[in-house]
């Protein structure tokens, strides 16, 4: 039984690398041109911390692991949840934004899928891969095809 591995990744990388930057640079001015002031050494400290901290964030090891019997989000050391294909509720898929969701009948066993435009602080690798993984393992008559996600809401 072969599996396939989509790891998550950071959605904000940009964000977060320009956290750091504006911070790095404002702590540097800070103590160059200001003599350590404290309002902007600790406003820049924060940038840095605050964007570091997202990037090196527990959440980008974590990983989707698909196979013949179930959908699983792991970490390295455990399982978050399995989820059975038999056990889907829903799929709400938008293949051309290649989005989809997942309802597993409760939040913490359903997957969002985020492609453009969906809400979501992170990211997956090879998400067009993942989302045909899916539709292929999910009964046809659970899946509701959509032109975003935002039109299953309403």
């Amino acid at each position: 039984m072969a599996s396939n591995r989509f790891a998550f990744r950071p959605r904000y990388r940009g964000i977060a690398l320009t956290s750091i930057g504006v911070g790095g640079t404002l702590g540097a001015i800070a103590v160059v041109s200001l003599g350590a002031a404290l309002l902007p050494l600790a406003t820049g400290a924060m940038g840095v911390v605050l964007g570091a901290g997202y990037l090196l964030s527990p959440s980008w090891k974590l990983e989707v692991v698909t196979d013949d019997e179930a959908l699983e989000v792991r970490s390295p050391k455990a399982s978050k949840f399995r989820l059975p294909w038999s056990e889907v509720v829903k799929v709400v898929s938008s293949p051309s934004t290649n989005t989809c969701f997942v309802d597993g009948g409760a939040p913490e066993r359903s997957l969002l899928v985020p492609g453009d435009g969906a809400p979501a602080p992170y990211d997956l690798v090879d998400k067009p891969a993942l989302c045909a993984e899916i539709l292929r393992h999910v009964a046809a008559e659970k899946v509701e095809t959509v032109e975003n996600l935002a039109a299953a809401k309403s």
